[in-house]
């Protein structure tokens, strides 16, 4: 019943979607309404950090939802969830990225740190990659580099270039008109994809030398699922603005963009409200992000993700897996075949292992667990899914 009405009145985003039931989840896990316990290799596409309802998060929303929700739109009142989540980002960031605007999604973040771009250089032009995916509303959807999914909802903003990632010499695209340069540090959609031979060090080069500002979207590898707080931080450069969600909020919706105090101040004047949101620093889900992060930190995950990285690639050995590509918990094994992949995604779950597609690299599983999975949660996990290729051989 619960999925007939799931199909009939939520709108959907696919024909066929997958449409578990869902009656409750924990940690690692996701137990459907027939009590089928079901390991999760996705977190719900990167964003449960600590996990499912992990107990500091549940705990801070509580004490928060015993003091008050949402009071006054965003930018107005000084509410200490948010102040305090803001406080230690930058404690952690670069001095340039000090100041934190908190938003509702990744792809608010995106449409906000367009319209800084814009503000902070006086110019109009963007320059993106191609199969990069920064959101959907009309201004991340004008970033998005694969033509076909931009059908029927033209005119999109019409001064966006496309390069390819990692290619140097389309690095020539990036002149004097451009604002913002709009990069995802590790490519998701395109098949986990990380940059190579100083390819962010040229690119940030190229910024300077023509007064345009490095856009970075951390919204998938963020918050600790390389290694590192953000994965810039292994490429030996900073954006001038950097853009964050997903993971942030521990399984509650948040974004945010983050840049400096100079470049910031300008959206509050000629005109004021530069940019403005209802909901955006929404007490509650800032308590739930600011718990995600001193977890993250009290628990050391970031230390423990090179091991964790390690053990799945010695463990996902297989004929049919032909190179595994990303960094930290944020894996995609490649196979020969893509129609065989939704086969692959479908029997993992029928023996109780979630992992999901990519968007444009049709190739590829998702593998991005919680940051917090165990050892032993992710050899029975690599177990099925190598049993799931031994029988498709």
């Amino acid at each position: 019943m619960l999925r007939d009405d799931f199909l009939k009145y939520q709108a959907k985003t696919t024909p066929y979607p997958m449409g578990m039931e869902v009656k409750r989840a924990k940690g690692s896990y996701i137990i459907d309404q027939k009590g089928k316990k079901h390991l999760d290799f996705v977190a719900g596409v990167s964003a449960c950090s600590v996990g499912h309802r992990h107990p500091a998060v549940v705990r801070a929303m509580k004490k928060q939802l015993n003091r008050y929700l949402h009071v006054m739109v965003y930018g107005e009142y000084a509410q200490s969830p948010a102040v305090e989540l803001c406080e230690l980002l930058a404690q952690h960031l670069p001095p340039s990225l000090e100041v934190t605007y908190l938003t509702n999604s990744g792809t608010e973040a995106i449409e906000g740190a367009m319209k800084l771009a814009k503000r902070a250089t006086g110019k109009t032009g963007f320059v993106a990659a191609k199969q990069a995916y920064h959101g959907s509303t009309q201004g991340a959807l004008s970033l998005l580099g694969v033509e076909s999914q931009k059908e029927g909802y033209h005119p999109l903003l019409n001064e966006v270039d496309f390069i390819s990632f990692n290619n140097l010499a389309e690095l020539e695209k990036i002149n004097t008109n451009t604002a913002g340069v709009v990069l995802e540090t590790i490519q998701g959609g395109a098949g986990f994809i990380l940059p190579e031979n100083d390819y962010l060090k040229a690119v940030k080069a190229r910024c300077e030398e023509v007064g345009a500002l490095l856009i970075l979207d951390e919204i998938q590898p963020g918050i600790g699922r390389t290694g590192k707080l953000f994965a810039f931080e292994h490429y030996g450069i900073t954006p001038d603005i950097l853009v964050i969600g997903k993971g942030l909020g521990g399984g509650m919706p948040i974004g945010a963009f983050c840049s400096s105090a100079d470049f910031m101040e300008q959206l509050t004047h000629k005109p004021s409200l530069g940019h403005i949101t209802t909901f955006g620093g929404n007490p509650v889900i800032a308590a739930a992000a600011l718990a995600t992060l001193k977890t993250i930190y009290r628990k050391k995950l970031m230390n423990q993700i090179e091991e964790k990285e390690h053990l799945f690639r010695t463990l996902l050995v297989h004929p049919k897996i032909k190179q595994i590509n990303g960094r930290g918990l944020m894996l995609a094994p490649i196979f020969e075949k893509e129609e065989e992949v939704p086969a692959i995604v479908q029997s993992c779950l029928n023996k109780g292992l979630i992992l999901f597609f990519l968007l444009w690299e049709k190739k590829a599983v998702r593998i991005s667990p919680p940051l917090n999975i165990s050892h032993r949660e992710i050899k029975k996990g690599c177990a099925i899914l190598l049993e799931v290729l031994d029988e498709l051989q």
